[in-house]
This record gives C-alpha cells, sequence and structure tokens, in this order.
C-alpha cells in the first residue's frame, strides 16, 4: 500500500471512529441488554408484590371511588385510570405505572407496577429504529463499521499487521462465528 493511501486510510479509520463513537456505545449497550431478553426486560423494571383488601368487591355496585379507595388501602397513590372485571372472579384496577389483580371473593391481590429503565430504555430505542430518518442514519452507520473494519486491517505494518498477527487475529476472529453457526445452528 502506497504512503498516500496509508495515510488516507488511517485518517477515514481515525475520522469514522470519532465520528461514530456515540454510535458504537448505543449499539453496544443495547445489544448487550437485548442479548439478554430471557433474562430481564432492558427496557424496563419490573416489581410484582402480594396485597390483599378488605373492601367488599361486588362486581355489580362497584365504582371508581371504590377502585380509588381500595388503591389507597394498598399504598398506591399514582393516578387512577381504570377498572374492569375480566370475569367475576377477577377484578383488575390500573393506575399510572401498573396495575393491581384481585379475586372478588378472598380480596386478596397482586400488584405489579412499571418503570423505565433510565439508560438502556432510551438506547433500546433507538436501537430498534425509531423512524424512517434514523434507520437511515444506523444504515451509515453499518456500512462505516465495515469501512472501519477494513481500513483497521491496515493500519499497521509488519509482524503487527497482517503478515503475522493481524491475519492470525482475523481467522480466529472469523472462526468464532462460524464455529459457532456450525454447531447451533446448521
Amino acid at each position: 500500500m502506497g504512503k498516500k493511501l496509508r495515510k488516507f486510510n488511517r485518517a477515514t479509520h481515525r475520522d469514522l471512529g470519532y465520528f461514530f463513537v456515540g454510535m458504537i456505545l448505543i449499539y453496544s449497550l443495547s445489544g448487550i441488554a437485548i442479548n439478554h431478553l430471557d433474562d430481564w426486560d432492558p427496557s424496563y423494571i419490573v416489581k410484582k408484590w402480594n396485597v390483599k383488601t378488605e373492601q367488599k368487591i361486588d362486581k355489580n355496585d362497584f365504582d371508581k371511588s371504590k377502585a380509588i379507595a381500595i388503591l389507597k388501602e394498598i399504598d398506591i397513590d399514582n393516578k387512577y385510570r381504570k377498572f374492569y372485571f375480566p370475569n367475576n372472579e377477577r377484578l383488575k384496577i390500573f393506575f399510572k405505572g401498573g396495575n393491581a389483580i384481585f379475586d372478588t371473593k378472598t380480596g386478596s391481590g397482586r400488584v405489579e407496577t412499571l418503570s423505565k429503565r433510565k439508560v438502556f430504555h432510551t438506547v433500546n430505542w433507538l436501537h430498534y429504529n425509531p423512524n424512517f430518518y434514523w434507520k437511515w442514519f444506523s444504515d451509515i452507520f453499518a456500512v462505516s463499521l465495515i469501512i472501519l473494519a477494513i481500513s483497521g486491517m491496515f493500519i499497521l505494518k509488519g509482524k503487527n499487521g497482517l503478515k503475522w498477527r493481524g491475519t492470525i487475529l482475523i481467522s480466529i476472529g472469523i472462526l468464532i462465528p462460524l464455529i459457532f453457526l456450525l454447531i447451533f445452528y446448521f
């Protein structure tokens, strides 16, 4: 590779790397979060606990004021939204940030609240390409990652470059996903 081409390659690699550092962090964080969907909800914190109400729950004369009274009794001060009876044995009350489900006969229930994880909710939203313009910016980022990968191979010369160390590491980096695909995909 000629001196001018090498200089252009380094400058391109450096400038794309600097320009896309934010995108690399966003996609890396959300990628880690999304990889573990079976272990946790990366966008929301879900809390659940059991409660009991002493209020009588009768589908025939239940109204908004009774739903609000039940929420106050179980220390839920969030804004009441609505209620409904999925069947004769269950009452579901919705409030801002969650809901509570009660057994109409026993008064026992379960509360579930949902709150956004500040960092992960935001980066996951971006990872899912929320609109037309972001999708195109993400595509440009993906193409830039390809350019970064290719240009990075030609940054160093000699034994630390493609002549020895670089070739070994590139080969290992390609073999690991291929082996994984052969074992788990095909």
